[in-house]
């Protein structure tokens, strides 16, 4: 384990509240507040934790690419799709394809000449299989470690994680201001930057930067989040479920998978398989009792594809090493196609 018990809960109080002061935050947890941010600087430092921020779901055009490729051309197309700014998230997997990328464009033609010139494009690729995200359920930014206790949560003064739908966009309504770009892409790298070191980086003022970023969360503009090392959390597994589940049932049934606390990501997808879920597992022995709790919840669930990812070399823009420990990070960019 390279987190303690007071490592993790501090990382549940960050996922509750990214941006919370440290006095509310050690209140909370019942320790110093120097004490909680010095804990926290050991876990950035050592890429075990971090704060991260991206643009909203509602503002981008999503996709999900399965990726083939060809023999001894694997390791080749893995780094060089890890690369791409806009493939935000890379999982090399145990399954029918061999890459699973989560992707961003603008538009749904740009979204296409992307996948098709970008990603299949690429040196050793086989083929591309593209499933669009329509209305995403939960995500990372709604996913919590759950290691605080009930009056430590109650002491943060934040209501309980509820994932609520969201409607990816088919195209960019309207270009984002350069100033609130700046601060997304500041707030990316470091999701806790005061708004002092935030006007400096983005040539704003205290003033302006409060004002631009409380607006942006105001609005549901941005996405703050904060995430882990899962694997040296204990959770060694992440498995991809493709499910099916009767269109009446859609969106019930993705709010429950949602709320579980092994489910990382839930989306409805297009394609045949209507229902793309993402989990979290304490290994592979939990594989069996997770599909039995989603047996006995969703009769009607029909679960068609279970995958499991052997490294994740990216999520939201940070590099991971195998051990799921930020390295580096790829700044987000749209594709220019």
């Amino acid at each position: 384990m390279a987190f303690s018990e007071l490592d993790l809960a501090l990382i549940d109080a960050l996922q509750a509240a990214p941006r919370a002061p440290w006095t509310r935050i050690g209140r909370a947890l019942g320790v110093n507040p120097t004490t909680a941010a010095r804990r926290f600087e050991r876990l950035r430092a050592e890429g075990l934790a971090w704060v991260t921020a991206y643009d909203a779901a509602k503002t981008a055009t999503v996709a999900y690419v399965e990726v083939r490729c060809r023999p001894r051309a694997f390791d080749r197309v893995s780094a060089a799709v890890t690369a791409l700014p806009w493939v935000f998230s890379v999982d090399e997997t145990a399954g029918d394809f061999d890459l699973f990328l989560s992707v961003a464009a603008p538009d749904l033609p740009s979204l296409g000449r992307a996948v098709h010139t970008g990603i299949g494009g690429l040196r050793g690729v086989r083929s591309t299989r593209t499933r669009l995200g329509m209305t995403l359920y939960g995500e990372g930014r709604d996913w919590r470690m759950r290691a605080m206790n009930p009056a430590e949560r109650a002491g943060l003064g934040e209501p309980g994680a509820v994932a609520r739908p969201r409607t990816y966009s088919t195209h960019l309504h309207a270009r984002p201001a350069p100033e609130d770009q700046a601060l997304v892409t500041a707030l990316g790298a470091d999701g806790r930057l005061g708004y002092g070191e935030l006007g400096a980086l983005t040539g704003m003022s205290e003033h302006t930067a409060r004002r631009r970023l409380q607006r942006l969360i105001r609005d549901g503009d941005i996405t703050l989040r904060c995430d882990l090392a899962h694997p040296l959390a204990g959770l060694s597994t992440m498995v991809i479920y493709r499910t099916s589940v009767p269109y009446a049932l859609l969106e019930r049934t993705g709010n429950a998978l949602a709320r579980l606390e092994q489910v990382r990501m839930c989306a409805s997808v297009s394609g045949p398989y209507n229902l793309l879920v993402l989990v979290w597992l304490h290994g592979l022995g939990a594989v069996d009792p997770f599909e039995a709790q989603l047996a006995e919840r969703f009769p009607a669930l029909e679960v068609r594809d279970r995958t499991v990812a052997l490294h994740s070399p990216k999520r939201m823009s940070w590099l991971l090493d195998e051990h799921g420990r930020a390295t580096g990070r790829v700044a987000l960019g749209l594709p220019e196609l």
